[in-house]
C-alpha cells in the first residue's frame, strides 16, 4: 500500500496505523522509510495508538473524544504540558507497593511500569519522602527513587485526566 502511494511522489501522505500487526524489524525499517520521505520534503501524517511510535514523529497532535486536546513536538508535550511530576520506584514487591503507595496525599496515579513503579504526583521532593518513609516502615527494599522525564503516554494520560476534570466540572456547572 505503502508503494502504491509514493509511486506519484506525492508532496504529502496521510499514514493510518502504518505499522499495526507489523514485526519489530519491518517495523524499524518502515520508520526509517518514512524519515527518508520526510527528510526529502514530503509531509507525512500518521496516525497510531503506539506512544512510543508518535515520539519519533516532528509535531504530535494527540486527539481524545474527536478533540485535538494537544500538539507540539514530543519534547515540548513532555516539558511544558506536563503539569505533574513521574518519580520512578525501584522496589522489591512492586504489586503490593502499589497499592500502599496509592494511599499517600501526595499521590495522583501509581502504575506498574516495568519491574517498578511510576508515581505520579504534584511535589516530587515531598511523595519522594513520603514514599521512603512509607516503604522503609514497612520493611520493603527500595533499591531507587528517581524523578524521570515522562513518556508520551504519562503525557497522553495526564492531558486526557486533565480534560475530563475540566468537562466534568463543566456538566456540574450546568456549562
Amino acid at each position: 500500500a505503502l508503494g502504491c502511494a509514493i509511486l506519484h511522489e506525492p508532496s504529502i501522505i496521510f499514514l493510518d496505523e502504518p505499522t499495526s500487526g507489523v514485526d519489530p524489524i519491518s517495523r524499524r525499517q518502515f520508520w526509517d522509510l518514512i524519515y527518508e520521505l520526510s527528510g526529502s520534503g514530503v509531509t507525512v501524517f500518521v496516525t497510531t495508538h503506539y506512544m512510543d511510535e508518535a515520539e519519533y514523529c516532528d509535531r504530535i497532535g494527540l486527539i481524545y473524544r474527536g478533540k485535538l486536546i494537544a500538539i507540539g513536538s514530543p519534547e515540548y508535550l513532555k516539558t511544558e504540558l506536563m503539569k505533574e511530576d513521574i518519580l520512578e520506584v525501584a522496589c522489591d514487591r512492586s504489586q503490593d507497593a502499589m497499592d500502599q503507595i496509592g494511599g499517600l496525599p501526595d499521590i495522583k496515579e501509581v502504575t506498574l511500569f516495568g519491574n517498578g513503579l511510576h508515581v505520579v504526583t504534584g511535589n516530587a521532593a515531598s511523595a519522594e519522602k513520603s514514599i521512603r518513609n512509607l516503604l522503609a516502615g514497612q520493611n520493603y527494599v527500595v533499591t531507587g527513587i528517581e524523578k524521570v522525564v515522562p513518556s508520551m503516554e504519562d503525557v497522553f494520560i495526564s492531558l486526557i485526566e486533565a480534560y475530563d476534570r475540566e468537562h466534568q466540572k463543566g456538566i456540574k456547572d450546568g456549562v
